[in-house]
């Protein structure tokens, strides 16, 4: 599926399919070509890093993304939304491994415990579906059935389900059924960014997004 940026700034890709498939290193759940993003600044950081960071979980409130606009990636209808997982505080550093120890428990929990928060977009043209995850509780500003154009805030980047820092999940699914769906492919205006990458969705009226030369943060 052809998408554009669901953000505008600067985001360090991750788990990107241009690297390896299954990105996620599963075909559960439509993730094959799954892709995440997370925001940065102008040093391509998500937050300052301290021996705190190492140490401790850190509020998510902490992160440049926490709270900025997820816009629609395509044209269509929303045809699912859930808002009702709490955010919970970031992990790196050691704290890190406490959280991916307990990655199972999550997986077997569903779809929708890793998910945290999202919207499902079905795209006006194919018939297929967009959905972006990992949602600021509270945030969800678009309703069922309801129509959006590229471009417009249906939430904000958020902290919910299986992430460990704020970003957003993208993947394209034939079916709503996450238990048989089918992964498709993804594709954005400046071809698919690999791992590190920084790509800068810009405002529609400021020209085409941008993949920046790779970057280490």
């Amino acid at each position: 599926m052809e998408l554009d940026y669901p953000f505008h700034g600067r985001c360090l890709v991750q788990n990107s399919p241009a690297n390896r498939i299954p990105s996620h290193g599963t075909d559960r759940f439509g993730t094959t070509f799954a892709i995440d993003f997370v925001p940065v600044d102008q040093e391509n950081r998500s937050a300052r890093f301290s021996a705190r960071s190492l140490w401790r979980p850190e509020a998510p409130e902490k992160f440049i993304g926490f709270g900025q606009p997820v816009l629609s990636p395509v044209a269509g209808s929303v045809a699912l939304a859930f808002d009702g997982s709490e955010d919970h505080h970031a992990y790196r550093g050691f704290p890190s491994v406490g959280h991916a120890l307990t990655q199972a428990r999550r997986t077997t929990a569903g779809w929708g415990a890793l998910a945290g928060n999202y919207v499902a977009i079905q795209e006006s043209r194919s018939g297929h579906y967009v959905v972006l995850c990992h949602l600021r509780h509270g945030s969800i500003s678009v309703h069922l059935g309801q129509d959006i154009q590229i471009g417009v805030q249906v939430a904000e980047f958020g902290n919910s389900g299986n992430s460990t820092e704020p970003h957003v999940h993208v993947q394209a699914v034939d079916a709503l059924d996450f238990v048989r769906a089918v992964s498709l492919p993804l594709s954005f205006p400046s071809g698919l960014p690999r791992n590190g990458q920084i790509v800068d969705g810009r405002p529609p009226d400021s020209g085409q997004d941008a993949v920046q030369p790779p970057s280490i943060v």
